[in-house]
């Protein structure tokens, strides 16, 4: 008895020390670490292998990077060294990595009909990236189920369609890869588990419509979600009552509407002379609007990429640094930061002092922090790129793919990633971690707990800029 009282008392006083010495951000952050290294027990483990497949520590700690972060990158063939059951591992670890950790065990919380304490309704709010800590249990039990039904809708929907469109001819097959697409859409995860990524649905316009919805369910944000269905319920159930959307849901679809139609008449201009000769009209813009959402966070393709221009290559790494929005399964700087940055622009310009949009104006905070996440991931990119041209022998197009396709945790590549070196691999995991937790989580992990107010100002002065 005195034994267990002393490890509980060690437990207890263990807790106690994290949570006073610890910042929400740094327990969130360590969290996700001992995520990964679970993942990579795991895909160590011979039930989820497949006989006599032999992958390196380095290999598969990547692996495990890749999982958690939901990127879709991967140093080799997972169709040879995962059986269905490692498939499976991979469906339930997108489900945490993409969801946050959080979301997945609050529910089980909710579930339980458990008691959720403040601190971890603390770590929710910071793991989910929101501001308040008022609705945020709500949040989490409409998204959650949200996301759920779409993907069991839609499983249920491409298993049926596999079937009798052809592409699988046994019910097994069809309903375990309509599974595994539905749920690898939602979650923006990308994973080629097949070899062939959905190349061979190219032509198929209904599944690539359908995919492309699930990825903007996925990459919106997940208080978007949840207001865009308090906006469809809201009316039936209050008529006359006129529903607003938050700032942040109008920021971010505004940004969603910008960069989709941006991108897809950009890869239109680019390919229709290139690529997409011999296209008839229809699969040329069904083409383009793919590849400018998959871009920005998905990861699939139905092309070779090493068939694009350079530009166009260059275009998808543009896409691919700036991913999803804040509160989504996506990386990258995310979407309301480039907003954020192209309204100061316009407001500079214009010579206002603040930024006003959709009556109303962004805190001056959030301007800063925008501008910060921007140049700091851009110069993280940069000396990334800078550090694998001297590590890696592989055109510099290559390497800015793979770069800007790890912090945005795409998982789009020009196939160089398993001949990748081991410092290379190690760089593009960090990226991916990176990408995954966001740019001002990761500056705000070296910052203390609580910060020092000095008290005083100094006087300013005007310096020459330009």
């Amino acid at each position: 008895m005195s034994q267990i009282r002393f490890l509980w008392l060690a437990q207890r006083k263990g807790r106690h020390f994290i949570a006073k010495n610890l910042s929400s951000i740094q327990i969130i952050v360590s969290y996700y670490i001992i995520m990964t290294l679970i993942s990579y027990i795991l895909f160590c483990l011979p039930i989820f292998r497949e006989p006599g497949s032999h992958v390196g520590f380095i290999d598969m700690l990547f692996m495990a990077v890749s999982t958690v972060s939901v990127t879709g990158l991967s140093t080799f063939d997972i169709n040879s060294v995962f059986n269905d059951r490692g498939i499976i591992l991979m469906e339930i670890l997108f489900q945490i990595g993409g969801l946050g950790i959080m979301m997945i065990s609050t529910a089980f919380i909710i579930l339980s009909k458990r008691r959720i304490s403040l601190k971890q309704r603390q770590l929710i709010m910071t793991d989910m990236n929101q501001p308040k800590l008022s609705g945020i249990v709500r949040l989490i039990r409409i998204t959650f189920t949200i996301i759920l039904w779409f993907q069991m809708i839609f499983g249920l929907f491409f298993s049926i369609y596999f079937y009798f469109a052809g592409y699988y001819q046994s019910w097994p097959k069809a309903i375990f890869f309509g599974f595994y697409q539905s749920i690898s859409a939602v979650t923006n995860s990308g994973f080629d588990v097949t070899g062939d990524s959905i190349i061979p649905f190219a032509n198929d316009y209904i599944f690539l419509i359908a995919i492309m919805f699930l990825i903007f369910v996925g990459g919106i944000g997940f208080p978007v979600l949840m207001e865009i269905r308090e906006w469809l319920f809201f009316k039936k159930k209050k008529k006359g009552i006129p529903f607003r959307f938050s700032l942040f849901s109008k920021i971010a679809l505004l940004a969603f509407v910008i960069l989709f139609i941006g991108g897809t008449l950009l890869i239109y201009l680019l390919e229709k002379d290139h690529l997409f000769v011999g296209m008839d009209e229809v699969q040329r813009w069904i083409t383009s609007m793919f590849y400018s959402i998959t871009t920005r966070n998905a990861g699939l393709q139905i092309n070779d990429l090493g068939d694009f221009q350079i530009t166009t290559l260059m275009v998808f790494s543009l896409l691919m640094f700036i991913g999803c929005s804040p509160s989504s399964v996506g990386g990258g700087i995310r979407t309301t930061t480039v907003a954020i940055i192209g309204l100061y622009l316009y407001a500079f310009l214009k010579s206002e002092d603040k930024i006003n949009v959709f009556g109303r104006r962004i805190d001056e905070d959030d301007v800063k922090k925008s501008i910060v996440v921007f140049m700091l991931s851009l110069i993280m990119c940069f000396f990334a790129v800078l550090f694998l041209t001297a590590t890696e022998d592989h055109p510099l197009i290559a390497i800015i793919v793979e770069v800007a396709s790890a912090f945005g945790t795409t998982g789009l590549s020009l196939g160089i990633t398993s001949d990748l070196t081991t410092v290379g691999k190690l760089m593009i995991a960090l990226l991916m971690f990176i990408g995954r937790i966001g740019m001002l989580y990761t500056l705000m992990l070296f910052v203390p707990k609580e910060t020092r107010d000095i008290g005083y100002e100094y006087p300013s002065e005007k310096i020459i800029i330009g």
